[in-house]
């Protein structure tokens, strides 16, 4: 039996469209354990301890068997933790839920009605809450807003063009990897020259999006009313024009939930590509249509930049964070070469190296790489509550 297992621990998850990552906490928010799983739907594989190997799950298998298994997993490797509560990222809280909350029942029935807002995360994140409870009954859980750290952009920010009605009843720009950018945000002082002015947070992932904060606030970001909206994205199809999906609806036969398929599960890398919606795939393939599919992240990540830039009047600085933004140094590269027109100067060898800024000292445009912790977010908000 491993040391662990005399210690009083919290517990992290934070189930992404394609992945699960995982960290357990002593109360002095010290990692005992962490890991994650990804490539959920078509092969899952862990990765933690020192360990990568396959989940002995179907490759199709759903979040909630992957999630069984990992909990299972957890214990095998640490022991019988005294887990004394849970912490989960939840990426739609609506209106109601901009800060982080205790979980009840009552608050499980509003998430779950918002789950149609995030069809490919609520559903996952619901399913990790419900594995907590059903191994460790008796704790707390909390649950952690992606839409909170953007409920300080302006009302201009959060509207559609759409009638007033509408909006009132909370149909706006949400905007979500709030977590994410919430501790980019408390990072940005150890990095940049300028913290506190005018940067554009990229997080790019399988699920993607930006940030434009000022005063390391959220300004503005690409994502909208779900997380569809915005850029390119592993499997989901970003900017499109509604008119689109009137023409599948009239003219191509589709229903609401093939459209809602299609353009969640079945679009972005994947359905450019035809081939895959992992980066890591497409930048190694020789693939046309792979290559376009990268063309095309590429491009609307520059095109978005440069609204933002416009929406912050100016930028001091882009950081990249996320599994892409982190790894991918010829997808940095080619964005800040898109971006080189508001001063963008490339430092090739500290982009290959992912040091902290990836751009040169004369560089007018300062870009850095910061890695995120969403989950170190979700610990200090999950023992907080509960020992509020």
């Amino acid at each position: 039996m491993s040391s662990l297992a005399t210690e009083d621990a919290f517990l992290v998850l934070n189930a992404g469209s394609s992945s699960i990552k995982y960290a357990v906490y002593n109360t002095d928010l010290k990692i005992l354990l962490n890991g994650q799983v990804d490539r959920i739907g078509m092969g899952p594989q862990f990765h933690g301890s020192g360990t990568d190997l396959p989940v002995p799950v179907a490759p199709e298998a759903s979040h909630a068997e992957v999630l069984d298994w990992l909990l299972t997993h957890i214990e095998e490797l640490s022991g019988p933790l005294r887990i004394v509560g849970a912490g989960h990222r939840v990426v739609h809280g609506g209106q109601e839920f901009a800060a982080p909350t205790r979980i009840t029942d009552e608050v499980i029935a509003k998430l779950q009605a918002l789950a149609p807002l995030a069809p490919g995360h609520q559903p996952h994140n619901l399913a990790g809450i419900a594995a907590v409870a059903r191994r460790w009954p008796a704790i707390a859980q909390v649950a952690c807003f992606d839409t909170a750290f953007h409920r300080t952009q302006p009302r201009v920010s959060q509207l559609f063009a759409i009638p007033r009605a509408l909006s009132e009843d909370g149909v706006l720009r949400y905007g979500f990897h709030g977590l994410s950018y919430h501790y980019i945000s408390t990072q940005l002082p150890h990095h940049l020259d300028t913290p506190n002015g005018k940067v554009i947070v990229a997080h790019l992932g399988n699920g993607a999006s930006m940030c434009a904060m000022e005063n390391r606030q959220s300004v503005a970001t690409t994502m909208g009313y779900t997380a569809l909206d915005g850029l390119v994205m592993g499997r989901r199809c970003g900017e499109l024009d509604p008119g689109v999906i009137f023409h599948l609806l009239r003219d191509r036969g589709m229903s609401v939930a093939e459209i809602e398929t299609m353009l969640g599960t079945k679009s972005g890398l994947l359905g450019v590509s035809d081939l895959s919606s992992d980066m890591r795939d497409l930048l190694a393939s020789d693939s046309p249509a792979a290559a376009e599919a990268v063309e095309l992240f590429v491009y609307q990540a520059c095109k978005k930049i440069g609204a933002l830039a416009a929406t912050l009047g100016g930028l001091d600085a882009i950081v990249f964070t996320g599994g892409i933004g982190e790894n991918a140094a010829p997808i940095r590269a080619r964005i800040l070469e898109g971006c080189a027109w508001l001063g963008a100067d490339l430092d090739p060898v500290a982009n290959a190296a992912a040091v902290s800024r990836i751009t040169t000292k004369e560089s007018r445009l300062a870009a850095h790489v910061i890695p995120t912790d969403e989950e170190g977010i979700i610990a200090g908000e999950t023992q907080r509550l509960i020992a509020r």
